[in-house]
C-alpha cells in the first residue's frame, strides 16, 4: 500500500462504505487528490457551502473543488419548470475515494444555501437564460 505525502482520509467502516479508497491507494498512478477531504476537511467544507452569498461564490468552490479534489460536481435545472429547489438537480459524480456520505452532504448543504438566499437559485434560473 502506496502513501500519500499529505495527510489523507481515514477508511470508513467495514460495510458502511463503498468507496474503494484502499483500491486507489494501491493503484500505482492514481489520482489521490480525493484523499486530502479529510472528515475535518469535510465539515469545513460543508460549513462553506452551506454559507455562500452569491451564485459567484458557488460557481467558484465548484472551480476549486474540481482543480484541488478532482470533483466534479454538476447543477443543472430539471426538464421543466422549475418551482421549488427540487427542481434543481445538484450531482456529485462518482470516482474512486469519494465516500458515500460526502456525495450526499455536498447537494444537501448547497440546497441548505439556496433555502437561506434564495436570490442563488434565481440566479442560477436566469444563468442562460433570456436574463443573461
Amino acid at each position: 500500500m502506496s502513501s500519500a505525502p499529505f495527510p489523507i482520509r481515514t477508511e470508513c467502516p467495514p460495510g458502511a462504505c463503498v468507496c474503494g479508497r484502499d483500491a486507489l491507494l494501491q493503484s500505482p498512478g492514481a489520482d489521490l487528490r480525493i484523499l486530502r477531504l479529510t472528515r475535518e476537511e469535510e465539515k469545513r467544507l460543508v460549513q462553506r457551502l452551506e454559507n455562500l452569498a452569491s451564485l459567484d461564490d458557488l460557481r467558484h468552490l465548484q472551480d476549486l473543488l474540481r482543480r484541488q479534489l478532482g470533483i466534479e460536481l454538476t447543477i443543472s435545472l430539471g426538464p421543466h419548470e422549475v418551482r421549488s429547489l427540487r427542481g434543481i438537480a445538484i450531482l456529485v459524480n462518482e470516482q474512486p475515494g469519494l465516500c458515500k456520505k460526502t456525495r450526499q452532504n455536498i447537494p444537501a448543504a448547497i440546497k441548505k444555501s439556496m433555502e437561506l438566499h434564495p436570490e442563488i437559485a434565481y440566479d442560477l434560473l436566469d444563468e442562460g437564460g433570456l436574463f443573461a
